[in-house]
């Protein structure tokens, strides 16, 4: 999911990105999406996605994967969850401190889009912080 969001504020927009992606694999044919270059802060180029092969099994993975208008599609949505000081412990030891404040805001959004979604509560199998099942 990281190369389809428009940075730090683009996860309200990601369900769009999905579309051009997920609908036309759904039907057998080649998806797209433009990928995000978070160096240069700005979208590059557009990247075709081939239908998944013979099993036909494609894992898309990150906040917003579990878009509730891409809900026909799951056939099976998985909810991790974690306190917020763990994931955002987690996000500055991978990507530094100078970017508390977006990841501050990033979970902002992630709260605002959960909740619109209800993704947790549209969850097949919930995931703790630490990998069991529940």
């Amino acid at each position: 999911m990281d190369d389809l969001y428009d940075g730090w504020s683009g996860l309200h927009a990601v369900a769009d990105q999905l579309s051009t992606l997920l609908r036309p694999l759904a039907a057998g044919r080649p998806g797209h999406y433009r990928r995000y270059d978070w160096h240069a802060r700005a979208f590059a180029e557009t990247v075709e996605v081939a239908p998944p092969g013979v099993d036909g099994l494609l894992v898309v993975e990150g906040v917003g994967s579990g878009s509730l208008p891409h809900a026909d599609l799951h056939t099976l949505l998985a909810w991790v969850e974690a306190p917020a000081d763990v994931r955002l412990r987690r996000g500055l030891e991978r990507d530094g401190d100078d970017l508390r404040e977006q990841w501050l805001a990033w979970q902002a959004s992630e709260q605002a889009h959960f909740a619109r979604d209800r993704t947790r509560d549209r969850a097949d199998v919930l995931l703790d912080g630490e990998g069991n099942l529940h």
